[in-house]
């Protein structure tokens, strides 16, 4: 099973607050473990002019603005930008499908700055990572639920939205999940 650029969405009782209601997209899934960003959980202790700042790069005027998100609890320090395909770098982007990519150095920030760049972007500052067969555990015990990653729920520009949107992909209303888990 490969869920490489698909969406997980947690289930209610997750058991880890830092998942509660995130969307998670997978930038990469093998038998080496998983890699995504949670696409739903903007930070609100850096903006993107503070870290362009910080950075020590200019944003031109009438540049757009983007959100920083927290994209997952391993290395906090290292920033991400998941993106539409319409720009790829080919020594630096990832690409994962023929809709969206992943840069993870500053080009494409400075392009951003410029007011060039991708047309879809999210900025994630930290990531979430499994280790070989974790993921497949958590999904067998409930944790999460999988589906299409649509570009319009990922960019989306309400964040709070994206949990609820994600499972009506599925068919589910978000108020008939519950935390236990059932076996037949």
């Amino acid at each position: 099973m490969d869920l490489s650029g698909k969406l997980l969405i947690a289930m209610p009782g997750m058991g880890d607050p830092r998942f509660e209601k995130s969307v998670v997209f997978l930038c990469a899934h093998s038998s080496d473990g998983a890699m995504g960003l949670i696409v739903n959980k903007p930070t609100t202790d850096l903006s993107f002019d503070e870290l362009l700042e910080q950075l020590g790069i200019e944003r031109a005027p009438g540049a757009r603005e983007i959100r920083v998100h927290f994209g997952g609890p391993v290395e906090h320090g290292r920033g991400f930008v998941l993106h539409s395909s319409d720009y790829m770098s080919a020594d630096t982007t990832l690409r994962i499908d023929d809709r969206i990519g992943l840069t993870a150095t500053v080009d494409v920030l400075e392009r951003i700055a410029r007011g060039e760049g991708p047309q879809d972007t999210l900025l994630a500052l930290g990531y979430a990572g499994w280790g070989p067969g974790q993921l497949e555990g958590e999904i067998v015990e409930n944790g999460w639920l999988t589906c299409e990653a649509d570009p319009e729920i990922v960019f989306a520009a309400d964040d709070g939205s994206k949990w609820g949107l994600a499972l009506k992909t599925l068919g589910i209303d978000p108020l008939t999940l519950s935390a236990a888990a059932g076996r037949a």
